[in-house]
């Protein structure tokens, strides 16, 4: 929430990967609730998580929408890194607001049809065989689908585009060192560029490869709910646990860190009284 108030307050942050920023902050709140929806349901009712219910399509469609939306945020800010840096010495193109615009809602509306699928009626409310022990009543085919092609984008995409950008600002520290001009520049740029893109890996490998793990797991097992319990679904709670985990760390990795956004944040709580001073900054 923070994150989304100090971006939006602000009018010179309202640049291509400000809206990606924001949108990616805003993803991770609806995890949060999602996922506060589920554990309510847990409380309330323990058995329709763990045997499943009609009740557990809606909170587990949303939940699912929420995970594959911050996916497709993450990689749409790889690809915008990318082409800003790749494409910087270019003017045939430039990444606008209105790109970053249209990158949200075709995430959106991507991630509302693959995670609403469940509640279109690809779901096992009314057949034993294929049912999910982690997820009741998904079906396994589902998780399946779900999980492989987008774990798949999640780690390759980013992989590719913070590799292409280390090393083109390579290429350029070693062009200007020829040349000897200063390259000081471009090397804390790629020192950060390095930190951060591990910061992302090692998030994204902690948060969601339990998950995955888990989605395997359910593939492969013959066992029924009773004979897996509580050990199980023990692990799916804390796989819940790493995601929600995931969205504390995103702002951190990509806004919070940002000097300039601190500046702003901090700029806000006296803005009344010391305009010319924030607007300086």
């Amino acid at each position: 929430c923070t994150v989304i108030f100090t971006r939006m307050a602000t009018k010179d942050l309202h640049k291509p990967i400000s809206v990606l920023f924001c949108n990616l902050a805003f993803s991770d709140l609806f995890t949060s609730f999602s996922g506060f929806w589920i554990s309510m349901l847990f409380i309330t009712n323990p058995d329709i998580t763990i045997f499943g219910s009609k009740d557990m399509l809606a909170p587990y469609a949303f939940y699912t929408v929420s995970i594959l939306s911050t996916i497709y945020n993450l990689v749409s800010i790889g690809i915008e890194r990318y082409l800003a840096v790749a494409e910087s010495m270019r003017t045939r193109f430039r990444v606008t607001r209105n790109h970053s615009i249209a990158a949200v809602l075709i995430n959106w509306v991507l991630a509302f049809v693959l995670g609403c699928l469940p509640l279109m009626g690809w779901n096992c409310l009314q057949m034993e065989n294929n049912l999910s022990v982690l997820y009741s009543p998904f079906c396994v085919n589902y998780l399946i689908f779900i999980a492989i092609p987008n774990v798949v984008v999640a780690f390759i995409i980013p992989l590719f585009t913070y590799l292409r950008i280390i090393i083109i600002l390579r290429k350029r520290k070693l062009r200007m060192k020829a040349c000897g001009q200063a390259t000081g520049t471009y090397k804390s740029a790629e020192i950060q560029v390095a930190r951060t893109s591990i910061f992302i890996w090692l998030l994204a490998l902690i948060s969601y490869a339990p998950f995955f793990s888990g989605v395997i797991f359910d593939a492969t097992n013959h066992q029924c709910h009773i004979d897996l319990y509580p050990g199980v679904y023990i692990f799916r709670n804390c796989t819940a646990i790493l995601i929600t985990i995931n969205c504390l760390g995103n702002p951190i990795i990509y806004t919070l860190k940002v000097k300039t956004l601190g500046a702003k944040l901090k700029a806000l709580k006296c803005l009344s009284t010391n305009r010319i001073r924030a607007c300086t900054i």
